[in-house]
């Protein structure tokens, strides 16, 4: 054989065969019209590097008519996968014993044969090709190749398990893959495999086994002084992730508040947004349980942030969970005025939530009632359907205080008739109003009245003690010594001497002089002059 780069290169001809240009298949593939798939889009993204785009001429066809056979039969089962599983299948299935050796065309038909036997429900079937899918891994095909498809079959495994017995088989693929590449000191497959097997333990709530699982995992991603490998860093966070889902949901808040923070301080790794996400809504949702709504509001935004990078459908659940802390935290803030949040604002998804928010913010009792019993599918949520109970009796004390204002007196029956919700329940809604010093009132349970100390009159009788104590002070100033008004003569009389016969003939002419003047006035003659004490 000769090689060149140059198509206008003279082609020479050798015992009468024509010369032909081999291209490599995926070129191949592209000049076909009728060969092209978009299914097969990993074998077109992930060989085209290791495939050499160099032209060939032949002396003849000998050499690689079977490997055009194969190539052949390999495209036409896939031109089969939507019209004709079954036969595609097998077709698929027919590629590998024409090979001599192992190869990467037989490799290629059982990762196809394996795909539509698991999305046909053939699942130890197709558990049974994988096995024999991972004897190529070791010599037929690149250790690069090998881990990216392994890798993309597992998420294809993980993505298309939407059954019992499809997850169940998801653990028998992941001990094939972990058997295979024990002994191929392939780490990062190793750690990959390990992770997606602890979140299929997670998902079947086989806590103990997530345990055990997460405990290796650590070990693996771990210095030999326990501290964590800088160089493991996005694989750390993935064992964080986990772990804070666990213990989220086995509510063991006293190690997951710790691991939370722990995990918030890895700054060695660039993690997928998908990972900070997860972290972020399980810290939400522990600071929920703790009542500190303003940290939960803030992990629920940055969590459905990341998801929303991620292009996780996650993201519609949390933005409802921000919304639920947004009504808690009674906030009069708008949650659709950020810019990550404010596209989804009209989403059907969410309508209901948003509708939610609108009443409560409006303090229209009736209106979040109706919007609350006409959905009660977000209920089937167990972390709203815990919390949404905190967000009515709030919304259902902000009716009361709002309806009882103008009155002094009322029924607690015409309470519960006008918020349309049960008597005692309005009862102990006023009782806890009462108790926290918000109205001031007492219940007459016998009658089922409330009655309300109105705060005008409190203020006018406040008023008026204070006005009568200004009246006493005054009083006490002016007439401190009881007599009101004092007359000048008689004050000259009292401030006279006292001492001897000369003070009491003194005193006695000043008593005679006042007898006077007092007789002078009844008779009409005028009075000394008078003024204030």
């Amino acid at each position: 054989r000769a090689r060149t780069s140059n198509l206008h290169q003279p082609t020479p001809r050798v015992r009468g065969v024509a010369p032909r240009y081999s291209l490599p298949p995926n070129t191949r593939r592209l000049c076909c019209a009728d060969r092209i798939t978009m299914s097969d889009d990993e074998d077109f993204m992930q060989e085209s590097d290791e495939e050499q785009y160099d032209f060939e001429y032949e002396e003849d066809d000998d050499d690689d008519s079977g490997d055009v056979d194969i190539e052949n039969k390999y495209y036409n089962a896939k031109q089969l996968k939507l019209t004709d599983p079954d036969d595609a299948i097998a077709e698929f299935l027919g590629i590998p014993p024409l090979e001599q050796d192992k190869g990467e065309w037989g490799f290629k038909g059982l990762k196809q044969a394996i795909k539509l036997e698991f999305k046909q429900g053939h699942f130890d079937k197709a558990a049974d090709h994988f096995a024999e899918l991972l004897t190529y891994v070791k010599s037929a095909v690149t250790r690069n190749y090998s881990e990216k498809s392994i890798n993309n079959m597992l998420d294809f495994i993980e993505k298309g398990a939407d059954g019992p017995e499809a997850v169940q088989s998801m653990e028998k693929f992941y001990s094939l893959t972990l058997q295979s590449f024990q002994s191929t000191n392939n780490e990062r497959l190793w750690l990959k495999t390990n992770v997606k097997l602890a979140k299929l333990l997670l998902d079947r709530k086989e806590y103990g086994a997530v345990s055990k699982k997460l405990r290796e995992l650590h070990k693996a991603c771990q210095r030999p002084d326990g501290s964590d490998d800088p160089s493991k860093g996005t694989y750390s966070l993935e064992i964080y992730a986990l772990e804070i889902q666990m213990l989220a949901e086995t509510k063991n808040n006293k190690q997951l508040k710790a691991l939370y923070q722990r995990a918030l301080k890895v700054k060695s790794a660039v993690p997928h947004p998908r990972i900070m996400g997860i972290i972020r809504e399980c810290g939400g949702k522990m600071h929920m349980s703790e009542e500190n709504w303003n940290e939960a509001q803030s992990d629920f935004f940055e969590s459905f942030r990341n998801y929303d990078e991620a292009g996780s459908l996650q993201r519609i659940q949390v933005l409802r969970y921000l919304l639920l802390s947004t009504m808690l935290m009674k906030s009069d803030i708008n949650p659709f005025d950020s810019q990550e949040t404010k596209p989804y604002k009209t989403d059907p998804r969410i309508s209901a939530m948003t509708e939610l928010v609108d009443a409560y913010q409006r303090d229209d009792v009736h209106a979040y009632e109706e919007v609350l019993h006409g959905n009660r599918d977000m209920l089937a949520d167990p972390f709203i359907a815990e919390n949404i109970d905190e967000v009515t009796r709030n919304m259902r004390t902000k009716g009361v205080v709002k309806l009882i204002a103008p009155y002094t007196r009322m029924r607690l029956s015409w309470i519960a008739k006008q918020l349309r919700i049960s008597e005692p329940e309005v009862q102990d809604i006023v009782g806890f109003l009462i108790v926290d010093g918000k109205i001031n009132g007492t219940v007459d349970q016998r009658e089922g009245v409330l009655e309300i100390a109105s705060d005008a009159d409190a203020e006018r009788i406040a008023a008026m003690r204070r006005l009568a104590g200004s009246i006493s002070e005054l009083f006490g100033v002016v007439f401190r010594d009881g007599e009101g008004f004092r007359n000048v003569e008689q004050a000259a009389v009292d401030d006279a001497p006292m001492d001897g016969a000369q003070g009491m003939s003194h005193r006695k002419a000043a008593r005679m002089q006042l007898q006077a003047h007092q007789q002078r006035a009844r008779r009409g003659k005028g009075t000394g002059p008078a003024t204030w004490a």
